[in-house]
């Protein structure tokens, strides 16, 4: 039996400046954005290259708006992924590292999976990583 994550529910206050920050800050796809009777908006995006959406609204979600943390957009090239969010107006953090247990500023210099990483976050203060994995994988 397969069991495939297809939507990740991000708890925001405002729908449209959520939905602005991310078709056009982050550049996620628009999949729909449509009202459900008895619920309310529902709004689902997916980041480039992701089988995954994420989606908001209202009446979806308890969780308090911020309160999603460490959601991790898993990319080949920090670099070139950090400079394209940051080009888009995202205030990303700088990229670092692990060495020896503690925090390096700059990308990994063997560039090994799993070991870069750089983060932002959305209006709300939902917290997401990047962190680079398949690099120097042909």
């Amino acid at each position: 039996m397969d069991y495939k994550l297809e939507l990740v529910l991000i708890p925001v206050s405002d729908v449209d400046r959520a939905r602005a920050f991310y078709l056009d800050a982050c550049g996620f796809g628009l999949i729909v954005d449509t009202g459900v009777q008895g619920v309310g908006r529902v709004v689902q995006l997916n980041p480039p290259g992701s089988a995954c959406a994420i989606g908001f609204g209202t009446g979806l979600t308890s969780a308090e708006p911020g309160s999603a943390q460490g959601l991790h957009l898993v990319v080949s090239d920090i670099e070139a992924a950090r400079a394209e969010l940051v080009g888009r107006g995202v205030d990303v953090t700088e990229i670092r590292h692990l060495e020896s247990g503690s925090w390096v500023a700059g990308t990994d210099p063997e560039r090994t999976d799993y070991n870069s990483f750089a983060d932002f976050k959305d209006p709300d203060a939902n917290v997401w990583i990047l962190q680079e994995v398949g690099r120097t994988r042909s």
